[in-house]
């Protein structure tokens, strides 16, 4: 079956850390889409659907202390963004949840074009900035750490 989003270099920040994280997210998204395409249980979509979330709230503040630590200038809008992220997919959950539908192609639209912009274009703006700072460790110790992980 065909992968609903296919890893590339065009996905990538090019910080390691981070694409790994990534690539563990389209990992999920491709899952939750093989099951709903295999007309599998709500139960193992909504299961999916929870590690999302889970991933979610651990990823985007990791991220966004990487921003804070290098004091990239569009952290507020780039926070904004996680947060319609996390919105959304908490609203999906308690749709779910409370059996008021199913997870279907909305969902997993929304993921997708989320993900391919906010990684294409929003997250392509911070990348230099990244670069920049762990070059420079001893201006910012602290990020000197970050990329040692």
């Amino acid at each position: 079956m065909k992968q609903f989003i296919e890893w590339s270099n065009a996905l990538s920040v090019g910080i390691d850390e981070i694409d790994n994280q990534r690539k563990l997210f389209v990992g999920m998204v491709n899952e939750m889409h093989e099951a709903i395409q295999a007309r599998q249980c709500r139960e193992v979509v909504g299961d999916v659907l929870v590690r999302l979330a889970d991933y979610t709230n651990n990823h985007v503040p990791a991220e966004e202390g990487l921003m804070r630590a290098i004091k990239y200038p569009g952290y507020k809008a780039h926070q904004d963004e996680h947060q319609q992220l996390i919105r959304r997919v908490v609203e999906f959950q308690k749709k779910v949840d409370g059996g008021t539908t199913t997870i279907g192609f909305e969902l997993m639209h929304f993921l997708e074009v989320w993900f391919t912009d906010h990684i294409m274009w929003s997250d392509q703006q911070y990348v230099e900035h990244f670069i920049e700072a762990a070059a420079k460790p001893k201006q910012r110790p602290g990020v000197g750490r970050l990329w040692q992980r």
